[in-house]
């Protein structure tokens, strides 16, 4: 009988299943259900989403381990891609690496779905919290339009063109005919820096001096253009530069 449970406990090593390694009211979907989802720590919530982790870690220390190796960020983690994710974490295949990057993407698109509909900008701060979500997580380099009305309240968004990780490249015309068809009285540009360095490139300036001579001579002013990073940003406007 002795013999039995030694062997029926040895048998439990290198389970990956939250029954064995978690406490029946620590279980995140018990805790969940128990106190709220705010209760739970974002490695619970992933661990929800990725079910089970691999032999001799849980399905919670996995999500742990992700998060700690992408510095507790979740942008950080939505960057590396699903491929990334299988690469380097064993018990991710691609059917929860593509669940997580889902999980993701729904929350970005959550916190644009909680900015106004028309939101009014009228500084660069304004500009770049409304750029910010749909933008900063990208890898490659991507320019919009922003096109306002005469109380600059937003008319709408474009994505113009999609370029490299280091550069993208603006064509005059199709901005100007996009802000003609919006009826803009305004337009704001802006694209993001992958590296996170907002400063300006010599093809930056350039495009900007190009979209605003031809903003001029449309009568639909540039008021601004704005290079997005993770937490900060850069503005020709704030810097006298238009």
């Amino acid at each position: 009988m002795q013999q039995q449970q030694v062997d029926d406990n040895t048998s439990l090593i290198g389970t990956r299943t939250l029954k064995v390694h978690m406490a029946p009211d620590d279980r995140p979907r018990e805790k969940a259900k128990r106190s709220g989802f705010a209760a739970l720590s974002i490695a619970e919530l992933f661990a929800i989403i990725v079910g089970s982790g691999s032999p001799g870690e849980s399905v919670v220390d996995l999500c742990q381990r992700i998060l700690n190796d992408n510095g507790g960020k979740l942008y950080n983690i939505a960057r590396r891609g699903y491929k990334e994710l299988m690469r380097n974490y064993k018990g991710i295949g691609e059917v929860k690496a593509l669940e997580l990057e889902a999980a993701l993407e729904l929350a970005r698109r959550y916190q644009i779905e909680k900015v106004e509909q028309r939101p009014q900008i009228t500084s660069s701060d304004d500009a770049y919290r409304y750029l910010r979500m749909r933008m900063k997580d990208n890898t490659n380099e991507q320019l919009w339009v922003v096109f306002l009305n005469r109380s600059k309240h937003v008319l709408g968004l474009k994505c113009m063109s999609q370029g490299g990780t280091s550069a993208t490249v603006g064509d005059v015309k199709m901005i100007l005919k996009a802000a003609v068809e919006e009826l803009a009285d305004t337009i704001i540009i802006a694209h993001n820096h992958p590296s996170d360095n907002p400063t300006p490139s010599p093809q930056d300036d350039a495009l900007t001096r190009k979209v605003a001579a031809g903003c001029q001579a449309v009568g639909i002013p540039l008021v601004d253009h704005i290079i997005v990073c993770q937490d900060r940003y850069y503005s020709y406007c704030d810097k006298n530069r238009l």
